[in-house]
């Protein structure tokens, strides 16, 4: 897979996982009482932590679980399965999957002084989803480079965007709606539920459990 296609698949992934539109509406709620400086200060903080985290574990998540036995072929089983139920959650729009957030860690939000690290930048943006992408999308190029580059330019990109919307996010609720934020999430879970199925197919195929 050229470093195109690389890009283009991990922009997708991460847009589904991390979750752009749905951040930046949650966020216009936890900020509604702060001035438009302060919310641009606490945005910018919380996608730098979030890019640290993603960062960390797409660069030596895999090599980590190598260390422990965990085989690509295990890793991309495992990776598939994980994105394929976020992915159902998507689509299907379930009440406890529409957001990555109890309804306690809701509550509790609406009262932290902090909130560029909690909610926002884990567990909203940087996710067990976008982890576990971020592992998957960079052991299947199994060491090479231009994939690796790939990756993180899809990465970069939407965390670029993520960035951009949580800055945006009063005008942004107010433009979108929720029909429109729902059929956006709709076309990205369907998206990622054929990046999944594929991951899943790789997986048991390098693992020896289907035939080629």
């Amino acid at each position: 897979m050229d470093f195109l296609n690389v890009a283009l698949t991990s922009f997708t992934t991460f847009f589904a996982t991390i979750g752009p539109l749905e951040a930046a509406m949650l966020y216009a709620a936890f900020t509604s009482e702060m001035t438009s400086q302060e919310r641009r200060r606490v945005a910018v903080r919380a996608v730098m932590i979030a890019s640290a985290v993603l960062l960390l574990f797409t660069l030596f998540g895999q090599p980590l679980l190598a260390k422990l036995g965990v085989t690509i072929a295990a890793l991309k089983t495992a990776g598939g399965a994980i994105l394929g139920l976020i992915a159902l959650d998507m689509i299907f729009s379930r009440p406890d999957g529409g957001s990555k957030l109890t309804p306690k860690e809701g509550e509790e939000a609406l009262h932290k002084d902090d909130l560029a690290v909690f909610p926002m930048a884990t567990p909203l943006l940087a996710g067990p989803g976008a982890m576990s992408a971020g592992i998957l999308l960079a052991a299947q190029g199994e060491g090479d480079l231009v994939h690796l580059a790939g990756v993180l330019a899809g990465l970069g990109a939407v965390l670029a965007i993520t960035l951009g919307l949580l800055v945006a996010a009063p005008e942004l609720t107010r433009f979108l709606g929720v029909t429109a934020q729902r059929v956006l999430m709709r076309v990205f879970g369907i998206l990622l539920a054929a990046i999944a199925v594929q991951a899943l197919f790789d997986g048991l195929k390098e693992g020896g459990l289907t035939s080629s």
